[in-house]
């Protein structure tokens, strides 16, 4: 008699052809997103890593941190880099992990840790003092470069941050394609086609409760979906509660022009838990409440944005 195979020892065969197989395609998805979007800037190799960023216009610089999740794309698509380029220099960087640059797994990119690496692109770019605007985690990021490096940041712009801890069940699941070996397997196999499949209900609850507008087209949804960047995602979530612990009690430390803006139908984060308290945090701020407006302002009220960089440009000017 020919033995039979246990089932369960079947079923696993099965089960790793069929990961196998899901790990093949998404490295060839992975491969055409990148062959398809490729790089739109240049590179700066900073402290081991190859920083991707796009640098346009003249005049006093302004440097754009994206959010968790996006890239230099975001705030293309949203037109605010063509808008503040036509009185400031622009500097967007696709954040360690996003977009085309590196992320290297012997370091923890907290806030602090991004702060460093853009604190020294900065000297390789000849830049002395910036107003930075941070949107979503990117704002975590440049209130870290403003507390670690005062001189440097003339004024922030913070847009739709998370700034103090609360708890947040949903960053348990989002974290999981950020663990070692298990993390490494979701991210390569599972997570990419759910991302994809999750893709139009994540758009419409960041968006909401607007309608994602037609120039989000141009955002190219396939990069975001590579397994590099699903694990520089996921470990950003894990990190979102820590640092808001980490940083909750030195927001008073920030004495540069603040100018804080969120819409009040942000589905993503409380806002009168963030962006309201952080504006009582911090008592030269100045706080504007968008009603109607979620999460992606920068894409849904620019004008507005745009408007906060000059308030902060005309705050530190008449400041001296």
């Amino acid at each position: 008699m020919i033995p039979q195979a246990h089932p369960y020892a079947a079923a696993a065969v099965a089960t790793a052809g069929a990961l196998a197989i899901l790990a093949l395609v998404n490295r060839r998805l992975a491969k055409n997103a990148e062959n398809d979007n490729p790089p739109v800037g240049q590179f700066l190799e900073v402290g081991g890593v190859r920083l991707h960023y796009v640098e346009r216009g003249a005049g006093a610089p302004l440097v754009l941190l994206h959010g968790n999740g996006s890239m230099i794309q975001d705030f293309e698509a949203s037109g605010l880099i063509d808008l503040a380029a036509k009185k400031y220099r622009v500097i967007v960087f696709d954040r360690p992990g996003f977009g085309h640059s590196d992320r290297p797994r012997n370091v923890v990119w907290t806030p602090a840790a991004q702060a460093e690496l853009i604190n020294s692109a900065f000297q390789r770019l000849g830049v002395s003092h910036a107003i930075v605007l941070g949107h979503s985690w990117g704002a975590s990021v440049a209130v870290a470069l403003a507390l670690k490096y005062p001189r440097l940041v003339r004024g922030l712009v913070l847009a739709s941050g998370y700034y103090n801890p609360t708890l947040r069940p949903d960053v348990l699941a989002l974290s999981a394609p950020a663990l070692p070996l298990v993390g490494d397997i979701l991210r390569h196999t599972i997570s990419p086609i759910v991302s994809r499949v999750m893709w139009p209900f994540l758009m419409t609850k960041i968006f909401g409760p607007r309608s994602v507008p037609s120039k989000f087209e141009g955002f190219p949804k396939e990069m975001a979906l590579r397994p590099s960047q699903i694990r520089a995602s996921a470990a950003e979530s894990a990190l979102m509660i820590p640092d808001a612990f980490h940083f909750r009690e030195e927001y008073a430390n920030l004495k540069m022009p603040v100018v804080i803006v969120a819409g009040d139908g942000d589905r993503l984060v409380d806002i009168d838990a963030q962006s309201t308290r952080l504006h009582r945090d911090v008592a030269q701020s100045s706080f504007h409440r968008l009603p109607g407006t979620g999460h992606m302002i920068h894409h849904t009220a620019t004008g507005v944005v745009m408007s906060a960089i000059e308030e902060v440009a005309s705050t530190r000017s008449a400041l001296g």
